[in-house]
């Protein structure tokens, strides 16, 4: 498979970029080929144009900005996103990411009569995400309703491709956890990976 590894955290040096890495290589040593869209190294800007914005609902929505990221994503068999968790949300920059790469006539199109939106990703057979979340498990799911899953999985996944393989692997309470915790949350990451 291809596989579109997208990292969204500001620090080379952070947890989210390890585990970036532990899936990378166990994706590689599978047999798999790996584009990795670093979107902080990459430079990428989250903010959606006037142009993009204008253009949301005509008939060729402009895309001219974005051609590079959008041409990587249409590669794709796979998408894995690995990305903390703030304020039970994306960080911005991965919120622009969708906002400005799955956009009309690239991930979806936009029904004519004004109802549900018609998936365009036919290519993308798997929709992994990777994350932390400096919340306990409790909070996030209990209390928080698990929004970060929903939206993947209930929004942008199903909107956008089916009959893929979504999963979500998450260390909750990552400003506490022991490097055992960090450790073991990392194998889980590789043998998930292997197993693609």
């Amino acid at each position: 498979m291809r596989i579109l590894l997208v990292l969204a955290h500001p620090l080379e040096d952070s947890f989210a970029a390890s585990v970036a890495r532990e899936a990378h290589e166990a994706l590689v040593a599978g047999g798999h080929s790996v584009d990795l869209l670093d979107l902080y190294r990459e430079d990428f800007d989250p903010r959606l144009s006037k142009v993009e914005r204008g253009s949301y609902f005509s008939d060729h929505y402009d895309s001219s900005l974005t051609e590079g990221m959008i041409a990587r994503l249409q590669a794709a068999d796979g998408i894995v996103l690995v990305f903390p968790q703030w304020w039970f949300n994306f960080p911005a920059i991965l919120k622009g990411f969708f906002d400005r790469v799955f956009v009309p006539g690239v991930a979806f199109d936009n029904d004519p009569a004004g109802g549900r939106i018609i998936p365009r990703l036919k290519n993308i057979k798997l929709f992994w995400a990777l994350t932390t979340t400096g919340s306990p498990w409790w909070v996030v799911h209990l209390y928080m309703g698990n929004p970060v899953r929903r939206l993947l999985k209930r929004g942008i996944a199903a909107f956008c491709a089916k009959g893929l393989d979504f999963r979500m692997l998450s260390l909750h309470d990552m400003d506490r956890a022991t490097d055992e915790k960090r450790k073991a949350h990392l194998a889980r990451v590789r043998r998930l990976a292997a197993r693609v």
